[in-house]
C-alpha cells in the first residue's frame, strides 16, 4: 500500500519516534547513548534543524525540533541514523538494519501542544517503569529543559523561553508542568498523532495547515476507500 507523504512546513515543530528493527535494542551502552547525542550535535545544525527535546530509550528515540527546511528533519535523521548504524555494526560485529527504514513523525501546534509533546518525551522514561521521576533518566533532555544544564545542541523555542523572562525562574516553571502526568486524552492524542503521521493540534490549526500544503492534513473517514484514493494502515503501530 502507499505511504502517506509525510507533513512537513519549515518552521512548524515535529515530534518524532524512531524505533529499532523489529523493536530490536539499539543501546548496549553508555558509549552508545554517548555517541547518538553526539552525532544529534554534530547534524543538528547543518540539516537546520533546531532541537527542543529529546529521550533515548532502550529501543527507540524521541524527538522534538523544527525545521529550518522540508527535507531538513529527514536529512538529520538519515545522517545520524547512518552513522550510528554503521559504528554498532562494526563493533558488535552484527550486519543488516539497526532501525526501522521509515520513523514515525507528527507535526505540532506549538501554542496549544508542545509543552505537552516536551513533557510526553520527557516522561518515556517513567511511563516504562525505568525511574520514578525524569531527573533520574540521563539521557534526555530533561536535565537541560528543567534544571538548567548545559546541552551542545538543545535549542528552547520560543514558546520555552516565554515561560518566564529569567533562565532560573524559567527552569522552576518548567519543572512545574510535570507535577501532573499526562492525562489519558493527552496521550491518546499523541500517539494517534505519531501513528497515523498527521497533525497534533487545534482544528483552526489543522485548517491552516491544510491550506498551507493543499492536501488533508488528519486522517480519512474509515471504511472502503474509493479507487481514487490511498489507504494507509497504522493499527499495528504502539507507542509507549
Amino acid at each position: 500500500m502507499p505511504r502517506r507523504a509525510r507533513i512537513r512546513i519549515p518552521g512548524v515543530p515535529i515530534h518524532i519516534c524512531h524505533r529499532g528493527v523489529d523493536r530490536a535494542q539499539c543501546f548496549f551502552e553508555r558509549a552508545h547513548h554517548e555517541l547518538y547525542l553526539g552525532l544529534l550535535a554534530e547534524f543538528a545544525r547543518p540539516q537546520q534543524c533546531a532541537i527542543h527535546a529529546y529521550v533515548l530509550m532502550t529501543n527507540h528515540v524521541h524527538l522534538l525540533l523544527t525545521p529550518g527546511t522540508v527535507e531538513a528533519a529527514s536529512g538529520l535523521m538519515k545522517h545520524v541514523a547512518q552513522r550510528y548504524s554503521q559504528f554498532i555494526n562494526r563493533t558488535r560485529k552484527r550486519s543488516g538494519p539497526l532501525w526501522e527504514g521509515r520513523f514515525h513523525s507528527h507535526i505540532v501546534d506549538s501554542s496549544k501542544y508542545l509543552l505537552t509533546c516536551h513533557k510526553y518525551v520527557e516522561l518515556n522514561p517513567v511511563r516504562a517503569g525505568m525511574v520514578r521521576s525524569p531527573d533520574e533518566y540521563i539521557w534526555s533532555s530533561y536535565h537541560a529543559n528543567a534544571l538548567g544544564q548545559p546541552s551542545p545542541f538543545i535549542v528552547p523555542h520560543p514558546i520555552y523561553d516565554a515561560l518566564d523572562g529569567t533562565p532560573g525562574k524559567r527552569t522552576v516553571a518548567y519543572r512545574g508542568l510535570f507535577r501532573n502526568e499526562l492525562t489519558p486524552e493527552e496521550l491518546k492524542k499523541i500517539r494517534g498523532a505519531l501513528a497515523a503521521g498527521t497533525v497534533l493540534g487545534s482544528k483552526e490549526f489543522e485548517e491552516r495547515m491544510k491550506a498551507a500544503l493543499g492536501r488533508p492534513v488528519t486522517p480519512g473517514k474509515p471504511g472502503r476507500p474509493r479507487k481514487t484514493s490511498q489507504l494507509v494502515q497504522y493499527q499495528d503501530v504502539v507507542f509507549a
